[in-house]
């Protein structure tokens, strides 16, 4: 495949490096899992959005560009080159702007997505509860009708930014009677709302990347319901979708790590005893290449009217075990000091951030759906197999 572009997406190309030339911080932001790290975040999220940048596939009147999907490609490859800040509203305007924009209301897409897009309110995920995860069929927690209201109970956990969250998209049972997959609704809620309590769970690095969020009789207008109540499995499939599928994980992520772990491969490469980690170093590089063809004739099809399917699940595993394959590599590369944190006292420049990366990549073959999962998923629904 040889990717050829045209000369107005080269001159988009041009436009988007030279404002990410102008705009990119001049030193990194703070992690946005800390409190000034997550407001750091925001206003560039907030600068984004003065430039129309915030989700270029948007409508213009919702504060996008109404950019194609090979736009949004390019603009991700310049994104990265540029190495501009990580997207702390990722499930705001990856996840959950997509999905507003196909089964949200005309009222509903007023209300929330140009506020979405300017960073002005923040999403968090609340799907996984204890005993919920990958098997998110098994939700139990309620939302029972109350005339315009919803009473909400229960509990979610491993909620991604809720610990500094303005709001979270959730999955709750509105049909008490119901089970497994039916009786579910897609519901919003804001997390300073009477009777929502969030306590932060810490990731391997101290850091409170994740929530426990508690509903006790917690009341929201019926208007927070996306689309039809006890529709609620088929809108999260379809937001399962853009995040395993296309939105969430841009080739560009791990087409620019797959340069770093090259450059980093050149500095070491006479200290190298073990020469597997030459070929791991050409396999992520080839790898990192070959998501990003694969990407982009996904959004080729997907342009000419076709459909993300259980193919997603293929994609899912195979972005979340490249990175995994890129950051252990280049632990393998650092020897034993990888492990020093930034602020040790014999840590150097050459370490920068792979000790960080290499433990978020851990998690890569959980969320969005087990890689076990999304086997099983291909198993059956791709290749016909029986279930065990």
């Amino acid at each position: 495949m040889e990717l050829v572009y045209t000369p107005q997406q080269n001159a988009f190309r041009a436009e988007v490096r030279q404002w990410l030339a102008d705009n990119v911080p001049d030193q990194p932001l703070q992690s946005f899992d800390t409190r000034e790290g997550f407001e750091q975040h925001r206003q560039w999220e907030q600068t984004l959005a003065r430039g129309n940048w915030g989700m270029v596939t948007w409508p213009e009147a919702y504060g996008g560009r109404g950019c194609n999907l090979i736009e949004w490609l390019i603009f991700e490859e310049e994104y990265y080159r540029a190495q501009a800040p990580l997207r702390v509203n990722q499930n705001g305007i990856f996840l959950l702007g997509p999905t507003l924009m196909e089964y949200g209301s005309d009222a509903q897409k007023a209300r929330f997505i140009s506020k979405m897009a300017s960073g002005e309110e923040m999403w968090a995920q609340g799907w996984s509860e204890p005993g919920a995860g990958s098997d998110m069929a098994a939700i139990r927690s309620k939302a029972i009708r109350e005339g315009d209201e919803y009473v909400i109970n229960g509990q979610k956990i491993w909620s991604t930014r809720a610990v500094f969250a303005d709001w979270v998209f959730c999955i709750f049972r509105t049909d008490p009677d119901s089970s497994r997959h039916k009786g579910l609704s897609f519901i919003f809620v804001p997390l300073d709302a009477e009777g929502v309590t969030v306590r932060p769970i810490e990731q391997l690095n101290g850091l409170p990347g994740f929530a426990e969020i508690f509903f006790d009789n917690v009341r929201v207008p019926v208007f927070n319901r996306l689309g039809a109540e006890g529709e609620g499995w088929n809108i999260a499939m379809s937001t399962a979708g853009f995040e395993r599928g296309l939105m969430l994980r841009s080739p560009a992520r791990f087409q620019q790590s797959a340069k770093l772990l090259l450059q980093l491969y050149r500095q070491k490469r006479n200290d190298i005893l073990d020469l597997s980690i030459e070929d791991s170093v050409v396999r992520c590089y080839m790898d990192a290449e070959a998501y990003a063809l694969s990407t982009y004739q996904t959004a080729s099809r997907l342009m000419s009217g076709g459909s993300i399917g259980p193919e997603s699940s293929c994609n899912k595993i195979f972005w979340s075990e490249l990175d995994l394959q890129i950051f252990t590599t280049a632990m393998s590369l650092l020897g034993a000091r990888a492990e020093l944190l930034p602020e040790a006292e014999d840590a150097s420049d050459d370490l920068g951030n792979w000790l960080d990366g290499f433990l978020f990549a851990q998690s890569g073959p959980i969320y969005a759906g087990t890689n076990e999962i999304q086997r099983n998923i291909i198993a059956e629904r791709m290749l016909g197999m029986p279930r065990k």
